[in-house]
């Protein structure tokens, strides 16, 4: 029998960045059992929260798991409901619950909205892997608008201005990712004033992904771009990293104020014709995440400070190392590191490319994960490589920041030591590799 033929376009998508970690560790591990090498991996590759889902999530799950019925593709009233409540609290969104849509995380919700919404997307580089690859499934036209590192890798309202100004007279769509992954950036109110006012100048509405939006380490600080453009963004948000719920692959998106009802009719009828329905019993278990309750809104607070200490102090390490550069997270979990200071080290290494890079770093005998190259939509030029500090184990360290929460920059640097040792370990093996380059 012949091969099985599949459409030309799929050869174009790139790999998610799990599935890329996942063999470019496989691939790795082959080539060292055959030396006999068995060392261990440092994972700042990979971008999961390390933390447990908030045991009232986890028990209303339970107690919903009979619900085996169909529910509202939209998503159930209750739930809805609740999240519009949700929004109002933290983020001082009044969102009527008919402007909500339930949706199979905001990955799914993000492909649903570009399948909807006319025109072309803007997607800001250094980036999160998954907006591009989407966009290439359905054939959607993209145009990548390159940050600046004198910027803080954000979008400065002129050059975007400029741009849009660039582009065909059509309806854009501006992806804005607060915090940002990859560089751990949060945008002030001032700043998202302005991106706001030149897209209202140029016709182009916002993908706000605010899935961090909780992480911010100072929440305080936080605007939501809802609040600045609410005529003109879509929001959305979910359970996977505030609340450690990945795998329960539920998020919301809020559509923009005065919204169509033909619109809103749009996005329901698509959705049903793709999924039918989010899971019934998780939906009902996420009325819990969403509802007030102390211990949750404990959970966020706890994070968020462990977070902030992990990110503090891996980003210095980085930085304490010769010719390497990186960005300073005040929300997430990643930062952005630059090598571009030792690239003629990199190239006589045989590193030519940034997708290079990532393979280099995990080679024996480093075995540093990261993302580098296309999975962060960055020039092949540029050697840059997100780091994710998540490689920990979450609930023995939430249990020890609540027996004993660090008080000083001396006691944060100790419990990092004590809690993340894999970290550690891994920043004095990415001071060794760069100390090899020079070497040679």
């Amino acid at each position: 029998m012949k091969d099985i033929a599949v459409e030309p376009h799929i050869a174009e998508i790139s790999m998610p960045e799990n599935l890329r970690v996942g063999l470019l560790v496989a691939e790795q591990r082959k080539r060292c059992s055959k030396i006999g090498c068995n060392a261990e991996f440092y994972g700042f590759g990979f971008g999961q929260s390390p933390f447990h889902v908030p045991p009232p999530l986890q028990r209303s799950l339970g107690e919903h798991a009979g619900k085996g019925h169909y529910s509202a593709a939209e998503g159930i009233e209750e739930l809805r409901e609740a999240i519009a409540g949700f929004n109002k609290r933290h983020f001082a969104l009044d969102v009527d619950p008919s402007r909500i849509v339930v949706g199979h995380g905001t990955k799914g919700l993000m492909y649903t909205l570009f399948s909807i919404i006319g025109g072309s997307v803007v997607i800001p580089s250094p980036a999160w892997i998954g907006y591009a690859p989407q966009l290439t499934l359905q054939g959607k036209k993209y145009h990548l608008f390159f940050m600046k590192p004198e910027n803080n890798y954000k979008i400065y309202p002129p050059d975007l201005d400029d741009f849009l100004y660039e582009l065909p007279e059509e309806q854009h769509l501006l992806i804005l990712n607060n915090p940002h992954n990859p560089t751990g950036a949060v945008y002030s109110k001032d700043e998202l004033e302005g991106i706001a006012e030149v897209c209202r100048r140029h016709d182009t509405l916002v993908l706000a992904d605010e899935i961090y939006a909780l992480t911010t380490y100072q929440f305080e600080n936080f605007t939501s771009m809802g609040m600045l453009y609410p005529e003109g963004t879509f929001i959305t948000n979910g359970l996977s990293k505030d609340r450690s719920a990945g795998g329960y692959r539920l998020g919301s998106c809020i559509m923009p104020e005065n919204c169509s009802e033909k619109l809103k009719d749009d996005f329901t009828k698509v959705a049903a014709t793709v999924y039918t329905n989010i899971s019934t019993p998780t939906q009902n278990a996420a009325i819990t995440a969403y509802e007030p309750n102390e211990e949750i809104e404990d959970y966020f607070k706890t994070t968020r400070e462990i977070h902030q200490i992990m990110g503090t102090f891996v980003s210095r390490a980085f930085n304490a190392i010769n010719g390497i550069k990186t960005t300073k997270p005040e929300g997430a979990f990643y930062f952005l590191a630059d090598f571009n200071h030792i690239s003629e080290d990199l190239k006589r290494k045989g590193v030519s490319t940034s997708n290079d890079l990532a393979k280099s770093l995990i080679s024996h005998p480093h075995h540093i994960t990261t993302i580098s190259g296309d999975a962060i939509m960055v020039h092949q030029d540029d050697f840059a490589a997100r780091i994710a500090f998540v490689d920990y184990n979450g609930r023995a360290a939430f249990e020890k920041f609540k027996e004993k929460p660090p008080k000083t920059t001396s006691e944060e640097e100790t419990f990092v030591m004590e809690n993340a040792p894999r970290m550690v370990a891994g920043v004095d093996a990415l001071r060794m590799y760069v100390e090899g380059l020079k070497r040679r």
